[in-house]
């Protein structure tokens, strides 16, 4: 039998949210296999709310309301807690955040930037405020701790399997003062020493059709439906419908077929790293 996990409810609004649910739940003597029968989601699901890791759903949360008799209760808190999850991210990348902490595999091709899980932060403290020029300080740095926090995915060594293919632009066109950007180009190629991430560069003459034009953010998982994320400075798409998904993945493997392989994209890396550092660089 499994060990009964306990949930603290001072961690923060979603597992305050989520330990009242588990609380409702055994109140009215239902187990976990019970409530998902009748709420027609999985086990799995429920158990990652109840524990503060997955925002519910409305229709779940107006469900369990009537299930217990909690008077709204569940309907009316469901935002807050999304609100909570959501934290420094803009709304429509607030579900990216909370999946990609579940995914088996990310797979991402990036055009204009260097994708956010890899930025330092002098990097993304460039990017937030090129983007956001009037925004306050303190909201600036709220973006740029929510951005390294993501980054705290490869403590685990294992999971999730991270790919990256980068446009040669990236590598060759700093977007910060050369010492910051022979950092942010160390800390990409430690990430590959440590066999945590594998990157790969498209060159610049490589193929550029009209989707190498978007990022691509890719993810897999162990038992949900795969993920599309694709964005533009002020907005975000979430694609997960099975045939544009094969589109994009068929699309994804020209341009990683096109890119150069990892060890030689580690060297155009580090040696770019090593130039920036030594005041050498030529775009």
């Amino acid at each position: 039998m499994a060990t009964r996990k306990e949930i603290d409810g001072s961690a923060g609004v979603p597992q305050f949210y989520g330990k009242e649910l588990r609380y409702q739940r055994e109140k009215a003597g239902m187990t976990l296999e019970k409530f998902s029968e009748a709420s027609f989601y999985g086990i799995s699901l429920l158990s990652e709310i109840e524990h503060g890791n997955r925002s519910m759903p409305l229709d779940l949360a107006q469900h369990a309301d009537r299930v217990f008799g909690t008077d709204g209760y569940f309907a009316r808190s469901c935002e807050d807690v999304r609100k909570a999850k959501r934290g420094a991210h803009a709304p429509s990348f607030a579900p990216v955040v909370e999946a990609e902490t579940r995914a088996r595999t990310i797979s991402h091709w990036s055009n204009a930037l260097l994708p956010g899980l890899l930025q330092t932060r002098s990097y993304a403290h460039a990017v937030i405020r090129s983007t956001h020029p009037l925004e306050e300080p303190e909201s600036v740095e709220a973006k740029i701790v929510a951005r390294l926090e993501r980054a705290q995915l490869f403590d685990n060594p294992k999971k999730p399997e991270y790919w990256a293919v980068l446009d040669e632009s990236l590598v060759r066109h700093p977007i910060v003062p050369p010492e910051e950007m022979a950092e942010q180009l160390e800390h990409i190629a430690a990430l590959v020493r440590r066999r945590r991430i594998v990157t790969q560069i498209l060159p610049w003459n490589g193929p550029t059709r009209p989707f190498a034009e978007m990022p691509l953010f890719f993810m897999d998982f162990d038992d949900e439906p795969s993920l599309l994320y694709t964005e533009g400075p002020y907005h975000g798409q979430t694609i997960d419908d099975p045939s544009l998904m094969m589109q994009y993945r068929k699309a994804y493997d020209r341009l990683r077929a096109a890119a150069l392989p990892p060890e030689v994209s580690l060297d155009l890396i580090e040696k770019a790293a090593e130039e920036y550092r030594n005041g050498r660089h030529r775009a």
